[in-house]
């Protein structure tokens, strides 16, 4: 790919962050509540994704042709649905539908309701296992398909995670790429209160990934990392985000926690002006 190429392909990604991040906003604070940190934390991966790397056909959700993508970290949906409506799979309007009575956007993702999700999340350990099914099945017909995982770091808790990871290396499931959005906090508090995380790069080294970590907002780093296929003599790809809980949005980013906000009328009013402001960015 020429450079230019790659400069108005970043550009377009970057584009597509910004939109994504409104529009996750928009969708939360129309509800009121929701999990506004880890949905922020996850929104340039979704853009490169979405906007740089998937085989996606929006007017065929099912394609066979089609690269698959699980977020593990379920209560991410708001994010995601922001993307997929941003890429024509149903009209932006639908997301000021979350998480309502009749909605085809619940509060996690269901494969059963929402045009371009390919798997059920939301039990947390959950997801990676259903990315692991998918790649070998496509693996075992030889399709050239690829598949991507976003999990968290506190969902890294779970050992379901990485009984998965143990079966991703045995098997070189070099057709599926996983991302940890290590943001550094969960529900209860921080990893380090929680459960010490230690190095997450040498134990995914030592289960057999090739690991890198690079920083969550980065792009540029994140395109160039996982653009191409794995050779079918390299190892699965394991990625470490090194994010921020509301990642772009200061306001959100100095919050001792943001896995989830109720709004009060003064913390809706600081965010509607987070919104306008990025939007006078982003003209």
């Amino acid at each position: 790919m020429k450079n230019c190429n790659c400069e108005e392909k970043l550009k377009e990604i970057e584009k597509l962050a910004s939109k994504i991040r409104i529009n996750t906003l928009k969708s939360l604070t129309h509800l009121g509540f929701g999990h506004y940190g880890g949905s922020l934390s996850v929104v340039e991966v979704l853009a490169v994704l979405y906007g740089g790397v998937m085989n996606i056909n929006p007017e065929d959700p099912n394609w066979k042709g089609r690269d698959y993508f699980v977020l593990s970290k379920g209560h991410a949906g708001p994010a995601l649905y922001a993307t997929l409506a941003l890429k024509g799979f149903f009209p932006v309007e639908e997301i000021y539908t979350l998480n309502q009575n009749g909605t085809n956007l619940p509060s996690h993702p269901d494969r059963l309701k929402t045009k371009g999700v390919d798997a059920t999340t939301g039990s947390l350990g959950q997801g990676i296992s259903i990315a692991t099914g998918i790649a070998t099945a496509l693996k075992m017909d030889k399709k050239s398909n690829r598949v991507f995982s976003i999990i968290g770091d506190g969902e890294i808790n779970e050992g379901q995670c990485w009984e998965a990871f143990q079966f991703i290396a045995h098997h070189n499931l070099n057709n599926l790429t996983v991302f940890l959005d290590y943001n550094k906090q969960q529900l209860d508090g921080t990893l380090e209160e929680i459960i010490k995380p230690f190095s997450f790069e040498n134990k995914l080294k030592a289960f057999g990934f090739d690991t890198v970590t690079i920083k969550g907002d980065d792009i540029k780093g994140i395109y160039e990392m996982v653009k191409k296929p794995r050779k079918e003599n390299e190892k699965p790809l394991f990625v470490i985000l090194d994010t921020v809980k509301g990642q772009g949005v200061e306001y959100i980013e100095k919050m001792k926690n943001s896995h989830h906000l109720r709004l009060t009328e003064e913390l809706k009013k600081e965010i509607e002006e987070v919104i306008e402001k990025l939007e006078r960015e982003a003209e």
